[in-house]
């Protein structure tokens, strides 16, 4: 059991657009969401699924948008939320950027997406490129003579076309981790990087340290250990192949190598793994074999999280000097607690400073410091940051002769960066293996990336 009904409301609870799916639940129901949705949170008990007598409102906010779903009976509520999330990735993929105004001017393609989308309640064809195939910016869908639906959508692939042709058969694999860190006073907790740097070639010897994950979590007590640590990363894929070939991606994972007597030292244990539909997952639970037709271009092939102990890769210290209430400094050391061999790129430290702050002045080892007074912090930006290298930054400011009373809690330090050819969990793309009937050969390429997540340093 799925969906009855979906609506998409504007920020004050007025439908925009509807569908009604199955006719059993009398659509003027959700006049009822918005003031249910105002009672919650006045009540400070706000929920993601909401009734009124025997009807159900599964919902999510989207920018100023809601998407609200309803049904009678005890529905599937994961895959009613898996369907609203869905479809907010398409239309952010037809539209760019999903809001009201997008909603307003692309009537027509929403109603034939929403159509598309789901029958009769159940989710159908989800994946935007094979909906831009037969249904066009312009809302039009492709006729000849009679209606043509195109084979992906009856194909046993549906996420691949066929007779795809490429000069150059190329395979791109980016292994990307982030790293989220919270740390108690004297330590730290990261945030979001960029992806980039360089490629190599699957063939040669990866450079030092294994390969990213995208997610992490620690905290740190009051001496800097570690007390809790978590990993969470994606495998994307960039695809250039022609005709309809089968991709297998080696892993060192560590279940596969109990299962095959090989040594665990190298090994890495992947937990809540999440795949995209092309890969089998009936291979993959037998043999651990990571098996798959790829769809074209990009795609997340994969998603995991590691439980695992990890100390901070950029250890930051503060110390916070005022005199006679009309000056404090700041001093701030940075230290790269990564191999000498990686580098880390575009790292960002932000300083919180007080409120009242003025009359910036700044001395640094390397890099330079900037004051964003809207944000009352200091952005120390250090382009390239060698791993066992240590750097300082002072900062000098003026306070008002008159120093505010209450004692305002500070901020944690925040820190960006980025290190190309490293990752903190160890795994590794062992290989790919490209079959094709015609035999083609295939160059794969991987690129391995650590970022920082939400990586912050909470000092006292």
């Amino acid at each position: 059991m799925s969906a009855s009904a979906v609506f998409i409301l504007d920020v004050k609870g007025k439908p925009l657009i509807s569908r009604n799916y199955k006719g059993d639940v009398a659509m003027s129901e959700i006049e009822h969401f918005m003031p249910l949705l105002m009672q919650r949170e006045e009540e400070g008990a706000l929920a993601p699924l909401l009734s009124h007598g025997r009807v159900h409102f599964l919902w999510i906010k989207h920018s100023n948008l809601y998407l609200v779903a309803t049904t009678l009976k005890n529905a599937n509520a994961s895959l009613v939320y898996s369907f609203l999330y869905k479809t907010v990735e398409v239309f952010s993929e037809y539209f760019k950027e999903l809001e009201e105004e997008s909603i307003r001017d692309n009537f027509v393609i929403v109603y034939e997406l929403l159509d598309e989308l789901m029958d009769f309640g159940f989710p159908q064809t989800t994946d935007s490129k094979i909906l831009q195939e037969y249904i066009t910016q312009q809302g039009n869908k492709l006729v000849t003579g009679k209606s043509r639906v195109p084979p992906t959508v009856t194909n046993a692939v549906s996420w691949r076309s066929e007779g795809l042709k490429y000069k150059k058969n190329e395979v791109f694999i980016d292994v990307i981790e982030s790293v989220n860190l919270l740390v108690s006073p004297h330590s730290f907790r990261g945030l979001g990087g960029r992806r980039g740097g360089p490629m190599m070639l699957l063939d040669t010897p990866p450079p030092p340290p294994p390969p990213p994950p995208p997610y992490v979590h620690f905290q740190v007590n009051a001496n800097g250990s570690v007390l809790l640590s978590e990993i969470v990363g994606t495998i994307k894929l960039k695809v250039f192949l022609s005709g309809m070939p089968e991709l297998r991606l080696g892993l060192n994972d560590r279940v596969l190598f109990e299962l095959t007597g090989r040594s665990k030292n190298k090994s890495v244990e992947l937990e809540d793994v999440k795949f995209h539909q092309c890969v089998r997952l009936s291979r993959f639970d037998n043999d651990r074999t990571i098996s798959f037709i790829p769809p074209d271009g990009d795609f997340e092939l994969m998603s995991y999280r590691l439980s695992t102990q990890v100390k901070p890769l950029i250890w930051i210290e503060s110390v916070i000097e005022k005199f006679s209430h009309s000056r404090v400094e700041i001093m701030v050391k940075a230290k790269g607690q990564f191999k000498k061999q990686s580098v880390a790129n575009g790292v960002e430290i932000s300083v919180p400073v007080p409120s009242d702050a003025d009359s910036p002045r700044f001395k640094t080892s390397v890099g330079s410091a900037k004051y964003v007074p809207e944000k009352n912090v200091v952005i120390w930006s250090i382009k390239s940051f060698p791993g066992g290298k240590e750097y300082l930054m002072r900062a000098h400011f003026g306070l008002p002769s008159v120093e505010k009373e209450e004692v305002e809690g500070r901020p944690p330090i925040g820190v960006k960066f980025e290190i190309p050819y490293f990752t903190v969990s160890g795994i590794q793309v062992r290989y790919m293996k490209i079959i094709e009937k015609s035999g083609y050969q295939a160059l794969p390429w991987v690129r391995y990336i650590t970022q920082s997540g939400d990586y912050q340093l909470r000092t006292s």
